[in-house]
């Protein structure tokens, strides 16, 4: 099974940037893709909110899930941030050799 993850997280407008180019200068994304706008429909606090967010797509390794959650959370404005991690059915082994090789390495508690 491939090592590689999707992420999906929402975020305003504002903050997609900084949160994207934070995981990948920590290496913990090989890739963000920040798509933009997108109109979510949800429920919050008791009623229905609506809302113009960017989507970031989140290239990552599985064992770094973890590490990359708590990223997310120290540096997203949000009280509780979508975040989740879907695994691909069939990924080109050129671009998962190359996505997991430009993510740190993983180890001890991480996986």
């Amino acid at each position: 099974m491939s090592e590689l993850v999707i992420v999906l997280v929402t975020a305003p407008r504002n903050a997609s940037e900084d949160l994207a180019k934070s995981l990948v200068d920590n290496r913990l994304a090989a890739c963000v893709n920040i798509v933009g706008p997108v109109r979510s429909i949800y429920w919050w606090q008791g009623k229905v909110e609506r809302d113009e967010e960017d989507l970031l797509v989140i290239k990552t390794k599985r064992c770094l899930i973890k590490e990359l959650k708590r990223k997310i959370r120290e540096l997203h404005p949000y009280t509780v941030p979508e975040i989740v991690a879907i695994k691909p059915v069939d990924v080109l082994r050129d671009y998962e050799a190359w996505a997991l090789g430009e993510t740190r390495q993983c180890g001890g508690d991480e996986q």
